[in-house]
């Protein structure tokens, strides 16, 4: 219950914060009605947004939509810590919380001023512009508007003194700088100097009864629109499972929250027993519990048709032990670039947002749908479906942001496999870089030493050992040599300073490590001998695992193992006339990017091809019938 003794006039410390109390109750939040016009209807959009624009009259976009990149950051930067195999990852510090309101804060920002001068308008103007691009599904939109009533106002009389993004962020106590610490920034130093700047800056906004009175967010999920729909990212992401899963087999009916776009689509949500991977029950003669697609009788001869297309075809399924690479996570460079935003462009918000910014459906080794955020798809398991229809959605990729060898034991308790009733599995473990990237400024004290990758990894394969069906095979890929990132990326223009030429790569590798939440100090750095460093570590590790699969016998599956295709990967692209660096993500600077995925997936598939066959079963020879008879066996 709200109590006032008159009017809350707005604009005032109380009306500001009464509007931070209504983000931190969820009873007394009701998305802004909108205004009509005469006759019932509701205006249009330009006059619902002019509308909104009242009463402080300033926006700002969304916290969630830059908290949700930082939380991305959060992840992966989470790196293990030296020790047994049980130990878990470092926990982010006070400076590392603030680093990341920081970059949010500048990010934001940075776009803002970037779309006001391209579209010669004002800051208040830039603002409403990037409002009404946020979709109003989920309440994002609402969201946008409400938050811009609390830091509109000064963010506004800033830009309007031509203060950059760094002295913005700064001034509005967003950006902090720890005693005895630089004070970070992205940008190039106004002519003036950042401290005199600064001062300049605090000067305009130290009468501000917001910046006096009222707290940052410290998360996107205070916000009530969003509450329940992050306590289901919350479970998914902790569980590593399904949040939409009805009769608990690990596998649903529903695309995100870990859903079919990570592990193959469950077609009877009301029966545990039925899902994709397992043996077919009774040949499916009265139904799919298999989930291929294919099931029923031949009225022909009599005969099931699971029994006819695929007994003795050898099905088995692809399972992904995986990292942030391998989950395919990707930010938009869109949404970056203010020449390049509409409404289209954040189309896919909802969607990023409920897979944890990682897109699952379009990767390299359980990918299966036409990619929507450039280049185009192939994966492991598409190869292993036209080679064998029945094992039509028999996939699951179980990765997290920060997946590294220390907290893959963890996320290994989510897979979905009997080794009973279920098919064998191709299972790839493929962590290729969080055992040597961390955000730590001592970042070497943090990486994973061969002896705790040697433990890690063999205690993983002791599990899948004892869950795999036998006839199963593993395949361990070697870390990627990450000094590849500095060596492409440091001389060339990150997103934000394309219009303008002012923000390099080394210059976002320099600010992430200044505020302590870079995802890889070792290798975004400009220290040679640091990048060198964590490349030789990346190797003894690679070589930790290759000798395991040299080595050692399990009784559920072979083994073997595969470097990490970094160097085919770009001659690949380079035949087809395209550059390195237009392999690497353009947002983040570090992940590989949907090109790289396919290429390297299409790398993989043919060296199973040559050198393991036995891995992959035979190609099924009915394979045009099924088509012929079931179709797309019901889509994915």
């Amino acid at each position: 219950m709200v109590c006032c003794v008159g009017p809350v006039a707005p604009g005032s410390v109380s009306h500001l914060l009464l509007l931070l109390r209504v983000t931190t109750e969820p009873s007394l939040y009701k998305p802004p009605p909108f205004p009509r016009q005469a006759g019932g209807k509701k205006v249009g959009e330009r006059e619902k947004g002019n509308h909104r624009m009242r009463g402080l009259g300033q926006l700002f976009l969304p916290i969630f939509f830059t908290l949700v990149l930082i939380v991305h950051l959060k992840d992966t930067m989470s790196s293990a810590l030296p020790g047994s195999a049980h130990q878990t990852e470092p926990p982010l510090t006070s400076g590392s919380h603030q680093g990341l309101a920081c970059i949010g804060c500048v990010l934001v920002t940075s776009v803002i001023e970037q779309l006001a001068q391209l579209h010669n308008s004002t800051a208040k103007a830039a603002l409403e512009r990037l409002c009404n691009y946020i979709p109003e599904k989920l309440h994002f939109q609402d969201i946008c508007y409400l938050v811009a009533e609390i830091y509109g106002p000064e963010l506004v009389k800033l830009m309007e003194h031509k203060m950059n993004a760094d002295v913005v962020c700064h001034s509005m106590k967003l950006c902090k700088q720890d005693a005895g610490q630089p004070l970070c920034h992205l940008y190039p130093p106004p002519k003036l100097g950042l401290n005199a700047a600064l001062r300049k800056a605090r000067r305009i906004v130290r009468n501000s009864e917001v910046l006096k009175s009222i707290t940052v967010f410290s998360s996107v999920c205070k916000l009530p629109p969003l509450v329940k729909l992050c306590e289901k990212i919350k479970y998914a992401i902790k569980n590593q499972l399904p949040f939409e899963d009805f009769d608990g087999d690990k596998f649903s009916a529903f695309p995100t929250l870990r859903g079919y776009h990570w592990r193959g689509r469950d077609c009877n949500e009301g029966n545990a027993t039925v899902y994709p991977g397992r043996r077919p029950h009774d040949w499916d003669v009265e139904s799919d519990t298999n989930c291929n697609g294919i099931w029923g009788v031949d009225p022909k001869d009599g005969i099931p048709y699971e029994h006819k297309f695929c007994k003795g075809a050898e099905s088995k399924g692809i399972i992904l032990l995986g990292d942030s690479a391998g989950a395919h996570f990707h930010i938009p460079p869109e949404w970056m670039t203010a020449a390049q935003m509409s409404v289209q462009v954040f189309s896919d918000l909802p969607l990023a947002f409920t897979n944890e910014l990682d897109w699952p459906q379009f990767s390299g080794i359980t990918g299966f749908l036409n990619s929507t955020i450039g280049g185009w798809t192939e994966s492991l398991y598409l190869y292993l479906r036209r080679r064998n229809l029945c094992n039509h959605r028999d996939f699951q990729n179980i990765s997290k942001n920060g997946g590294s060898s220390h907290n893959l034991l963890d996320l290994m308790k989510s897979l979905a496999r009997d080794h009973v009733l279920d098919n064998p599995a191709i299972v790839i473990y493929s962590v290729i870089g969080n055992d040597v990237c961390n955000g730590r400024p001592d970042t070497v004290a943090y990486m994973t030493t061969p002896k705790q990758m040697h433990s890690n990894v063999m205690e993983a394969l002791q599990y899948l050992d004892s869950h795999l069906p036998k006839g199963s095979h593993v395949i361990l890929m070697g870390l990627v040599d990450g000094g590849f990132l500095w060596d492409h990326l440091h001389n060339r223009y990150h997103p934000l300073g394309q219009l303008n030429k002012d923000v390099t790569y080394k210059q976002l590798y320099s600010f992430l490590s200044c505020l302590r939440i870079s995802p890889c100090n070792g290798w975004m750095s400009s220290n040679e001998t640091l990048r060198n460093f964590a490349s030789e570590r990346a190797l003894q590790l690679s070589n930790v695992l290759k000798e395991i699969a040299r080595s050692e016998k399990f009784a559920s599956f072979d083994i073997f193992y595969m470097d990490f295709p970094l160097k085919k990967i770009v001659e690949e692209w380079r035949n087809l006339g395209g550059e390195a660096w237009q392999l690497i993500e353009p947002v983040d600077g570090f992940h590989p990017n949907q090109i790289a995925t396919a290429l390297g997936a299409r790398i993989l598939w043919q060296k199973a091809l040559h050198e393991w066959p036995q891995m992959l079963g035979k190609e099924n020879p009915f394979n045009s019938q099924i088509e012929a008879i079931f179709r797309d066996q019901g889509g994915h």
